[in-house]
């Protein structure tokens, strides 16, 4: 497996990729589309953001992350995925430290995300804590526990 940094021509692939690891979690064709346009990895997304991907030579593309650009010193995960036939492998550890790795790179002194409620337990196995709630971006008057870890 080797990570690097996504190219432009990936966006699509990553969409379906983020659409499919959330759906893993068994939400509802209905749920699905309203976050669609939230999980939507596009050429804008790529260009704000640090986004990597996992990638073997069988199966191409199996995971990915985004990092925001710190602020204040903090850098916002923004999105972490994995493909759902590689759960539960060692990707998502894997792509955390290299995550983890550019976050320090670039003078970050604290990791913040906003967690999807299945996914608290893998956060919580690489160090974050919940510090509060933040209003989804997909659906009205959903919360979503609020994340972080010091680096």
């Amino acid at each position: 497996m080797r990570i690097r940094q996504a190219r432009l021509d990936e966006a699509g692939v990553l969409t379906e990729l983020a659409m499919r690891s959330k759906a893993s979690h068994g939400y509802s064709s209905a749920f699905m589309e309203a976050c669609r346009d939230e999980l939507k990895i596009d050429e804008e997304a790529l260009a704000q953001r640090d986004v990597w991907v996992a990638e073997t030579d069988n199966a191409g593309i199996v995971g990915f992350f985004g990092l925001w650009p710190p602020e204040d010193s903090v850098a916002e995960v923004d999105p972490l995925f994995v493909d759902p036939g590689y759960q539960r492998c060692g990707i998502g550890r894997t792509l955390w430290d290299s995550l983890e790795h550019r976050a320090r790179s670039a003078k970050a002194s604290k990791i913040r995300l906003d967690a999807d409620p299945n996914a608290v337990r893998f956060y919580e196995r690489m160090g974050c804590v919940v510090t509060g709630e933040a209003p989804s971006g997909s659906i009205a008057g959903r919360l979503l526990p609020q994340m972080e870890k010091p680096l």
